[in-house]
């Protein structure tokens, strides 16, 4: 496969005019297509003033429009990872001005592209080699903290992509059900078509229905863990050319069914929003350990794991997950420091009172989450158990005294038909925690 194009050059002329570019069902979107749309963008961002302007699209292929515009307009893009208006008035403070295709009622300016009128074609002008996009990143506790991702970065993290995988995709569309709006998404469903000339989905997909109607090519399917189980064996499957998963640890058992139906083995990605891609594993088999990317280094200081890369600012960062090497270099995850709480001056990992509860008969998934009731701590489980009865609880902690200490074990429960996910598809921690409020 050609090299990877890098993003300022998208628009420059490389690719043919009528070049596939995206899709929406029957219809596609050329390189012409795409010109023009930026252009109309492109024209009225210059005449604004103001630096920071917010992306806010449900449709992937206006997305990439308003990320060109901006870009070469010179103002820098901020993606706030959501439409929703009560947060966005929130966080007005990070940006002069919205563009999105959905209607916002916002005290700043807001814009949706397809109002705008297509004008007479004018020269870009260049992307400033400084530039870059800010992320926020969803975090478990607290506000969300921007991240700023030089395009030298994004381009960068392409090429070991494309260096990885590349020669496999030949051919293939894009298509996600995961936003765009989060790092994950915008590396894989639209940094990465685009980069290599792929034909990427306009639209999201939420239901297996949808993934299995896109049976017209060959695909490459950028997942999560939490559609993975969502699998309708039943259906007729794609051709799969790679299936690719991140924004959660992806279980054998789950890895292991979705190879049944896709009929090919998940690429799982490891790494954050700060420091990008990390490592990768593909689910041949199960447990399958971490390779860490050519250019990624780990070293440990006391309990804490830094990484350096040159896709970090500053080119190092801190993880919270902890670590276990194997002499071939590579790394099995075994848990995260941000899990561990102090009950009663002892050190309880979350991790391992969720491990523990998922060995339970019954139990499909679970999370575990400090409560606090007055001025004590104790654990809440979060479990998803279709066949639970009442007695079941007592059961579980009984079974649970065997591995645990009495503070470890739970003390209160919730039984839920499936654990609350967030637009990335992880863990909901404000929802998780509220299953708790003294008022359920």
């Amino acid at each position: 496969m050609n090299s990877p194009l890098a993003l300022a050059l998208w628009l420059n002329g490389s690719r043919h005019p009528q070049h596939v570019v995206a899709f929406a069902g029957q219809q596609c979107f050329t390189q012409s297509d795409l010109i023009k749309d930026v252009q109309r963008i492109y024209d009225w961002l210059q005449r604004q003033p103001g630096q920071r302007w917010a992306l806010c699209f449900d449709n992937s292929y206006d997305f990439i429009a308003a990320l060109l515009a901006t870009l070469h307009a010179g103002k820098t893009p901020v993606l706030p990872g959501h439409n929703r208006e009560a947060q966005l008035r929130e966080q007005q403070e990070h940006f002069c001005g919205v563009l999105s295709d959905n209607p916002l009622n916002l005290s700043c300016p807001v814009l949706n592209p397809q109002t705008l009128n297509y004008s007479a074609f004018q020269p870009f002008e260049p992307v400033p080699e400084e530039a870059g996009v800010v992320f926020f990143t969803s975090g478990s506790t607290g506000e969300p903290a921007q991240i700023y991702k030089t395009l030298r970065a994004l381009d960068e993290e392409i090429a070991w992509l494309a260096a990885l995988w590349g020669d496999s995709l030949r051919d293939c569309r894009v298509v996600g059900s995961v936003s765009h709006q989060h790092l994950y998404g915008f590396t894989f469903r639209v940094m990465l078509p685009m980069a290599l000339g792929l034909a990427g989905d306009a639209a999201m997909i939420h239901f297996p229905e949808q993934l299995a109607a896109r049976a017209s090519h060959p695909l490459l399917f950028i997942s999560s863990p939490a559609f993975l189980k969502r699998l309708d064996i039943n259906l007729a499957a794609p051709q799969f050319k790679r299936v690719i998963s991140a924004a959660g640890k992806l279980d054998d058992v789950t890895a292991q069914q979705a190879l049944a139906w896709l009929k090919t083995p998940v690429s799982e990605i490891y790494g954050t929003t700060e420091t990008g891609v990390l490592a990768w594993r593909e689910h041949v088999q199960t447990a399958p350990e971490w390779q860490a990317f050519p250019a990624v280094r780990f070293t440990q200081q006391d309990d804490v794991w830094h990484v350096e890369s040159p896709l970090i600012h500053h080119h190092h960062g801190q993880l919270d997950d902890i670590l276990e090497f194997t002499s071939q270099g590579r790394f099995r995850l075994i848990g995260r420091r941000d899990r561990v709480v102090k009950i009663e001056e002892k050190r309880i990992s979350l991790s391992e009172v969720e491990r523990r509860l998922l060995a339970l008969p019954g139990v499909e998934e679970a999370v575990v989450v400090p409560v606090t009731r007055g001025s004590r701590i104790a654990l809440g489980a979060v479990v998803v158990a279709p066949t639970a009865q009442g007695a079941c609880k007592q059961q579980w902690r009984e079974a649970l005294s065997a591995w645990l200490e009495p503070i470890a074990i739970p003390r209160y429960w919730r039984i839920v038909e499936r654990i609350p996910l967030n637009s990335q598809s992880k863990r909901a921690w404000t929802q998780l925690q509220e299953l708790f409020d003294e008022t359920h």
